[in-house]
């Protein structure tokens, strides 16, 4: 019994032992399992502290960049809001300038406008309306130096017209114009404001006044009328131009309708009007006589011809002035009729106590009547046309 107690407990002591050696073991590759998690963990540690000083780097650098963007963008916005400040301030006055540059136009336009209005009131002032009869010309050439032949006949036609208007001024009913032989007469009759005149049983008061005329206008029209070239119109646009410049050749070439040799064709497609020369001249004269020239194209088209002249306008004078031996008397009351009235006016003013003399004219017109008068260089005519 005491061996197998013993026995057991030397067994127990062995297991025991053994136990605690396991145990030593088992704590070691603990305590190394430990160890490696401590230093994974102090590695891991080390490098977040890199990581986080690298990050606090990177945030410094990212915090200075945005100061300096901050800067830069405050600077920019200083620049931007002075840029717009001189920006508003140029539209200012751009404004204020385009506002004076209307006004400005305003003022022009007005000034054009009156000036158009006074230039109209003198267009119509200065202009001659008249209707010029036909009258017989004859034409008479000067001897000059001999030319070679055919030169002086490829001249063209000149001719000098002088249009010369008369001084006129417009008579109203219950008005009287005379003409005195002298000046002193009608000079001593301005002086009177009023005169007297006897009227059969009653007297008449009349007003002397001074005669202020339209103007008048003298001018000379210089006209060279062409030989060779003629003008023809209406042509009709039914062809192409140069086909068209052909057809005209051809018709105008021709002898059995008055035509002659064509040096050359001018055709204008848009106005329908075109320009045609002949080598001889004559035929362009004769042409124009007719006034009228048959054409062939798709079909007979007949058309207008007539001359190629140019004009001048010389010597244009303006004449403005006061008659004087011409009075004008206003305020003639109608007491008896028209040449009764006119009878007693003339002896009144002839009368040398009357401050009168010689009448060479006299004219009285009774209202409502209106007469145009118009002066000459020595007397004067009326035109009861007016």
């Amino acid at each position: 019994m005491a061996e197998v107690f013993g026995s057991r407990s030397l067994n127990d002591k062995k297991e025991g032992g053994l136990d605690k050696d396991g145990e030593l073991k088992e704590a070691k590759r603990e305590l190394e399992a430990w160890k490696a998690k401590f230093e994974k963990a102090d590695d891991t540690k080390a490098r977040l502290i890199l990581d986080k000083l690298g990050e606090d780097d990177a945030k410094s650098k990212a915090q200075q960049e945005m100061n300096v963007c901050v800067k830069n963008q405050q600077k920019t916005q200083d620049e931007f809001n002075q840029s717009m400040k001189t920006v508003q301030d140029e539209i200012q006055k751009l404004t204020r300038y385009n506002q004076d540059l209307l006004e400005k136009l305003k003022r022009c336009q007005a000034e054009l406008e009156a000036k158009k209005t006074e230039s109209c009131k003198l267009e119509q002032k200065f202009k001659i309306y008249a209707q010029i009869p036909d009258t017989e010309v004859k034409f008479i050439s000067q001897n000059k130096e001999p030319r070679e032949e055919g030169d002086e006949d490829s001249q063209p036609i000149r001719g000098v017209f002088t249009i010369s208007q008369r001084a006129a001024v417009l008579l109203q009913g219950g008005q009287a114009l005379i003409t005195f032989e002298e000046e002193k007469v009608a000079r001593q009759i301005l002086k009177i404001a009023k005169c007297s005149v006897s009227c059969e049983n009653s007297s008449l008061d009349v007003k002397p006044r001074r005669i202020t005329m339209d103007p008048a206008v003298k001018f000379e029209v210089h006209l060279d009328v062409s030989r060779k070239e003629l003008k023809v119109s209406n042509i009709p646009d039914v062809m192409p131009e140069e086909r068209m410049k052909d057809r005209l050749e051809i018709s105008f070439s021709r002898p059995s309708r008055g035509g002659g040799e064509v040096e050359k064709v001018e055709y204008d497609k848009n106005t329908g009007t075109g320009r045609v020369t002949f080598l001889q001249p004559g035929v362009a004269e004769r042409l124009v006589m007719r006034g009228r020239y048959d054409v062939e194209l798709d079909a007979e088209v007949n058309v207008q011809v007539g001359p190629i002249y140019e004009y001048q306008l010389r010597r244009f004078q303006t004449f403005c002035g006061c008659p004087t031996r011409t009075i004008l008397l206003d305020d003639i009351q109608d007491m008896v009729d028209e040449e009764d009235l006119q009878d007693h006016l003339e002896i009144h003013f002839q009368k040398p106590s009357n401050s009168g003399g010689e009448i060479e004219s006299i004219k009285y017109i009774a209202k409502p009547k209106v007469l145009q008068a118009f002066f000459c260089e020595s007397t004067e005519e009326k035109d009861d046309s007016l």
